[in-house]
């Protein structure tokens, strides 16, 4: 007798479990798959009229003042600058462009 009630329990639950189951997939919309644009977590541009190291220290406070950047390495020497992003963030090519024009400068992107 404890056999057949067991079982009996068994198929009841189970036959719950499937219920519940389809309920709950029932009431979960579809969700369908996005193409998810890839951010940069750095970007490298380079910069004409840099000449001495002030200018240098000029740019990279320019650009920490942005939220989106995390950390600013600028190359005298070869002529760019190198911006780390915060997770999740970057900033617009027009924007980098305005920012170095209003520090004095001219930038160049490679293609």
């Amino acid at each position: 007798m404890k056999r057949i009630i067991l079982i009996m329990m068994l198929s009841a639950t189970t036959a719950f479990s499937k219920s519940a189951n389809s309920d709950v997939k029932a009431q979960v919309p579809a969700v369908e798959a996005k193409s998810e644009t890839v951010l940069p977590q750095e970007l490298k541009v380079g910069v004409k009229g840099m000449v001495c190291a002030f200018c240098a220290q000029g740019i990279e406070k320019n650009f920490l003042k942005q939220p989106e950047v995390s950390k600013v390495e600028v190359s005298l020497e070869n002529k760019y600058v190198k911006l780390k992003f915060k997770e999740g963030k970057t900033l617009a090519k027009e924007k980098i462009v305005s920012i170095l024009k209003e520090s004095g400068y001219e930038s160049v992107f490679g293609e």
